[in-house]
């Protein structure tokens, strides 16, 4: 019975009790037993195994047939067993997801931001909305946090799902992804890395993930912030790609042009300082 204990752990997340996965295990290797046996060789209290065995006949796992004046038992086989369970559970799933869907539909409100703290529990979050997608996934990410994103990541891209966007890092793991041609600049300057990831249109997460439990991100299903996620992300592929484009001359114009902008947008001259501060 040993060698069935991650089998009977399994069972237990189904729902099952412990006496009801040794008596269904034990009626699998040997068959008929009626319940005084069936109790003997399977460890179960005689005072518990016929409330066990008429919980497994209420679940349609065991059958019981007279024969000889005497009850004995049967155990229902495995595949029809596993097949009606996931029957029964793809109708509760359907029937739940549809009156909470109903629900949550009619009482969000689209524009929340929810803030999620923590790498750990930002990354394990991400992986879910992952896990659920169907159609597109856009990222800007780090390669330290597209590691920790790579199984989900693989199972969606399996299934279907479109992957495009940014990547920090010198080696991408897929194809789709463009590494962003300041990347050597960026670690050594960075001091934070930053995240944005958009999920079939429908959810964006954005923020921190370098602070380790003092991460933060915010969540939202908030169409126009999911517009703006999504604009960056398409405006830093634009840049890229075309910068990538450019022979070398034309590539260091195109740099020193973008460092100019990027200065005049964030430093004041010193004109302009004056008047900010009411000097003129």
């Amino acid at each position: 019975m040993d060698q069935a204990l991650p089998v009977m752990n399994d069972m237990k997340r189904l729902g099952f009790s412990e006496y009801e996965c040794k008596a269904y295990l034990k009626l699998l290797e040997e068959f008929p037993l009626n319940g005084y046996t069936l109790s003997k060789n399977s460890g179960i209290p005689r005072s518990r195994i016929y409330e066990v065995l008429k919980n497994l006949m209420d679940k349609q796992m065991v059958f019981e047939q007279t024969e000889e004046k005497n009850k004995v038992y049967y155990p229902v086989a495995p595949d029809v067993f596993i097949k009606k369970l996931k029957e029964s559970y793809k109708e509760l799933f359907s029937n739940i997801s549809r009156f909470a869907g109903r629900l949550y539909t009619e009482k969000k409100q689209d524009d929340k931001l929810v803030v999620i703290r923590g790498r750990r529990n930002i990354l394990s979050f991400l992986n879910l909305l992952i896990k659920g997608a169907e159609k597109r996934i856009a990222v800007s990410i780090w390669e330290e946090e597209m590691e920790d994103l790579l199984p989900e990541m693989d199972r969606a891209l399996k299934r279907g799902v479109v992957l495009r966007g940014i990547f920090f890092g010198e080696k991408k793991p897929y194809d789709t992804l463009v590494i962003h041609r300041r990347i050597k600049r960026y670690m050594a300057e960075k001091k934070d890395r930053y995240m944005s990831v958009i999920i079939d249109g429908a959810h964006t997460v954005s923020g921190i993930v370098s602070r380790g439990e003092d991460s933060k991100v915010t969540w939202t299903q908030d169409e126009g912030l999911i517009e703006i996620s999504e604009d960056y992300i398409a405006h830093d592929l634009i840049v890229n790609l075309y910068s990538a484009s450019l022979d070398e001359d034309a590539y260091s114009k195109f740099e020193e042009f973008a460092d100019n902008v990027h200065n005049h947008y964030f430093h004041y001259s010193d004109e302009e300082l004056a008047v900010y501060k009411g000097l003129k």
